[in-house]
């Protein structure tokens, strides 16, 4: 049996039974943008969760009735000004030993301009870096990711 200890916006955390700590989280989708010339789009931002900036891949939470391809081309224009034709790659969980978020990616072929309007309270830097530079920047300690970019970097580099 679950009861709910705590409901918001895009979580809630439920005890089920009297044993484990259960956050419900939205579903979420990720997009692996490349350029054979500039390499991985990501996006460089403030996360006060870990207190530091991140760079990670475009990605955003799905709404109620929404489908993760809609999410997807719907985030990718909103925080990169971009649209284009997705292929899924991959579905995961974010961390199952204590939440059932999902993430879905996608690869982005042949991007396009496309309008979004970002989210009010995010302040976004678009970068294109190397992969394998991030990488070993994420390697070292001196660059933070998501868990989703990390995905994101092992299909850039065709290790996934």
């Amino acid at each position: 049996m679950r009861r709910y200890v705590y409901k918001g916006k895009i979580l809630a955390l439920a005890i089920e039974d009297g044993r484990w700590e259960i956050v419900e989280h939205k579903d979420a989708v990720a997009l692996l943008v490349q350029d054979p010339d500039r390499g991985v789009l990501f996006v460089r931002q403030y996360r006060p969760a870990v207190a530091t900036h991140t760079l990670e891949i475009p990605a955003g939470l799905i709404e109620p009735g929404e489908e993760p391809e809609a999410a997807a081309l719907r985030e990718l224009a909103e925080e990169a000004q971009l649209g284009g034709r997705l292929e899924k790659l991959a579905e995961f969980y974010v961390s199952p030993g204590f939440t059932d978020e999902k993430t879905y990616l996608f690869r982005v072929h042949e991007p396009v301009p496309a309008s979004g309007t970002p989210d009010a309270d995010e302040e976004l830097e678009i970068v294109w870096r190397d992969p394998a530079e991030v990488l070993e920047a994420v390697r070292s300690g001196r660059v933070q990711v998501s868990a989703s970019t990390m995905v994101g970097l092992l299909f850039a580099l065709g290790a996934a």
